[in-house]
């Protein structure tokens, strides 16, 4: 029996590694009666972490897809991880989730993984529940944690509850909701109510008065009642407590232990009661522009929102169904890609486990085997729709590497292998570099890519080698020459000749015309790596035939594509052809080809010959105290600071940084701030490579041409 989308809540779990997440969801499913036994993360027995490198490294790595049933409803639970360096998997079940929970650790306070999340939840404006969680802990401090939330998350942070003990002796938390403290027994569970402490009554009420007030401004009358009865049940604040958390227009707190199984029933009954279904959320936006509701009786549109990898399965698809409803057998028709999809099986998780369902309504989350060729961020539809979800925005590379197979043997094993954590993983790119001819991995950070490498020898028995990828630099002459060049070669019969004069310069829009030379003939193209090339044919007299053209340009072109510097192609570069000689039996295309090129290169060294690296624009979000240390940190990467201004409770640090310097910037920026900073990198220009630095790279070069 499938459950109607009123009664459906989609929850995900944010936060920082180690604010207990995986140890909470396991008391939330031991509430629910959806497991007899909490498990725990040392035991590596969790419904979650359910993987033998999460075991391994103690962590939550992937997302993991749960429920729950409580009560009339179902409560769908996607677990996360904490570390930034997995925040495609946030990104991911935010696309699906209509209520996320962030936990905090009481006894941390608010972390860095916690606020990188943040930004993520606002651009999903998610409907959001915070909980401190860990009041057990011997450091737990609620008011210092909450007033650290509601710094960085805002004053829409409201408290439902608050501990009345702390510390290894909690067991009692005060609810300003109901009006009622709770007592837990010693090994937690179902808490005993009593009335509230009167020392604690003045606050309780104030905290009372706060959530009357907030439900009031979505539900008429209630204020009114409110004075006459002086006090209002939840179940009559429910309806506007409801609108203001489904609007972002309030973020409830509450207080757990994960670990003792204190406050998590009451937690599960409030997003059971009072967090938005589907119903209560805005319809979703189409690429066209289009709305679709979560409509069970609509055709049936479905999203991939995650696929892994199993043995002896196969391709894993986790999608949530927009509208209609889906029953095994149905054919859906990919918007993406229009292959058309049965769905042979459908299936509920519970973690790593799977169970057979009949069908699923509009709004459920669930699970499918085998697609073709369904991927994450597809849309699949009935026969007849063409609607198609907008996809979800993962993050651009923060690390690359050049990677290759340990043994050229291995080389395509290596490559099928990547490609099959990619599809898990859209966060990972894998490019050639068409210009170094290396392979490229991308990733979230040095730890995202350790993952990767440790993946490939346990999963798929290959290694893969990483080391830093080598620049594209860009090569161009601030100056002028000019050159002359013979090609002459004779071998019996018919041989080779061919003389060019030429003058190149440094080429920019809107700059004079040659002097002293009689054009007859000018192009200007853009180079296929970027710049421009501009060819002037000044021949007179007949000194050259114009059928030799293309061949003195292809010469040309072939010294630009590997310039005479590093190696590297040139740009920005003005040629003008303005004499010659040629023989009536010996010249031909191929002799013009390689005198074009002489000449050309020779120019080229004399026109004050210059490379040019990638820069990079780069945003650094730092807490204020961490700023000297991350500028400084700059400076000796070269770095030109362009501004620096705040974002939110962050100090934003603007700069163009050489892509030569910023490898395991990630690692590093994390070691320097402790954690605290993020950053974001994209193309913007190339500059000037200063003199000391290009004499090392020209230096290097002429090293290895030697040595091939």
């Amino acid at each position: 029996m499938s459950t109607n989308t009123q009664n459906l809540r989609n929850v995900v779990m944010l936060g920082h590694s180690d604010s207990g997440k995986t140890t909470l969801i396991e008391a939330m499913l031991f509430e629910g009666g959806e497991i007899k036994r909490r498990g725990t993360v040392e035991s590596q027995n969790t419904v979650s972490d359910n993987t033998d490198i999460e075991h391994e490294k103690g962590k939550t790595i992937f997302s993991h897809q749960m429920f729950v049933n409580w009560r009339n409803n179902k409560i769908n639970i996607i677990d996360t991880p904490g570390f930034d360096d997995f925040v495609g998997e946030v990104v991911s079940s935010l696309k699906v989730a209509d209520t996320a929970v962030i936990v905090l650790n009481a006894a941390n306070g608010v972390e860095v993984g916690t606020e990188l999340v943040w930004e993520y939840v606002e651009k999903n404006q998610t409907p959001t529940i915070f909980v401190i969680n860990q009041m057990d802990h011997q450091k737990a401090d609620f008011d210092k944690t909450l007033e650290q939330a509601k710094d960085r998350f805002g004053s829409k942070l409201v408290p439902i509850q608050y501990p009345y003990n702390s510390g290894a002796n909690f067991n009692q938390i005060i609810d300003a909701l109901r009006m009622v403290m709770y007592e837990f027994p010693a090994n937690g569970g179902k808490p005993e109510k009593k009335p509230i402490p009167e020392s604690e009554m003045s606050k309780a009420n104030e905290m009372h008065n706060a959530l009357v007030e907030i439900a009031a401004e979505n539900e008429e009358g209630l204020m009114e009642k409110y004075f006459e009865e002086g006090n209002l049940s939840e179940e009559e604040l429910a309806k506007g407590i409801t609108i203001a958390i489904a609007k972002q227009q309030f973020f409830p707190v509450f207080v757990t232990s994960g670990l003792k199984d204190m406050g998590t029933g009451r937690l599960m009954g409030f997003i059971n009661e009072i967090a938005p279904s589907p119903l209560d959320r805005p319809k979703r936006v189409m690429e066209d522009g289009s709305e679709v509701a979560y409509d069970p009786n609509d055709k049936t549109t479905i999203f991939i929102y995650k696929t892994t990898t199993e043995p002896q399965v196969g391709m894993v698809s986790y999608f949530k169904v927009l509208s209609g409803t889906i029953k095994p057998g149905d054919e859906l028709i990919n918007a993406n890609n229009g292959e058309v999809e049965r769905i042979s099986q459908l299936f509920v998780a519970e973690g790593k486990d799977r169970t057979p369902v009949a069908q699923l309504e509009a709004g459920d989350l669930g699970v499918t085997v085998k697609l073709k060729s369904g991927h994450t961020n597809n849309t699949l539809n009935s026969k007849g729709l063409n609607r198609k979800i907008r996809p979800m925005e993962f993050p651009e590379s923060r690390v690359r590497k050049a990677v290759s197979a340990e043994s050229s043997a291995e080389t395509e094993k290596l490559f099928a292998a990547l490609n099959k954590i990619k599809e898990e993983d859209p966060t990972l790119k894998v490019d050639i570099d068409h210009e170094t001819h290396e392979a490229i991995l991308g990733g979230q950070g040095q730890l995202h890519i350790d993952l990767v490498k440790q993946r490939l020898e346990k999963e798929f028995g290959v290694k893969m080698e990483m080391k830093n990828p080598k620049v594209s630099y860009r090569e161009t002459i601030t100056g002028k020459a000019d050159a002359d060049y013979r090609h002459k070669k004779q071998s019996g019969g018919a041989g080779q000749f061919g003389e060019i004069h030429m003058r190149v310069e440094n080429f920019y829009e809107g700059m004079e015309e040659p002097t002293g030379m009689n054009i007859r003939q000018k192009d200007v193209e853009d180079l296929p790596w970027g710049g421009q090339f501009a060819f002037y044919w000044c021949i007179v007299g007949g000194a050259i035939d114009n059928r030799y053209i293309g061949a003195i340009k292809k010469g040309i072109m072939s010294q630009m594509k590997n310039g005479p510097l590093t190696g590297s192609p040139c740009q920005n570069i003005r040629v003008s052809v303005y004499d010659g000689k040629m023989h009536s039996v010996d010249s031909n295309d191929i002799s013009f080809q390689l005198a074009a090129a002489g000449a050309f290169k020779e120019a080229f060294q004399k026109a004050h010959p210059q490379l040019l690296e990638p820069m990079y624009h780069v945003e650094i979000l730092c807490p204020d105290d961490s700023t000297g240390d991350v500028m400084g940190d700059l400076q000796t990467r070269r770095a030109i600071i362009s501004g620096m201004d705040t974002e939110g409770h962050y100090q934003k640090i603007l700069a163009e940084v050489p892509l030569a310097e910023m490898n395991d910037y990630g690692s590093h920026l994390r070691s320097i701030t402790g954690g605290k900073a993020k950053f974001t990198m994209r193309f913007s220009d190339y500059q000037l490579v200063p003199p000391n630095v290009q004499q090392e790279l020209v230096k290097k070069h002429a090293a290895e041409a030697v040595e091939m």
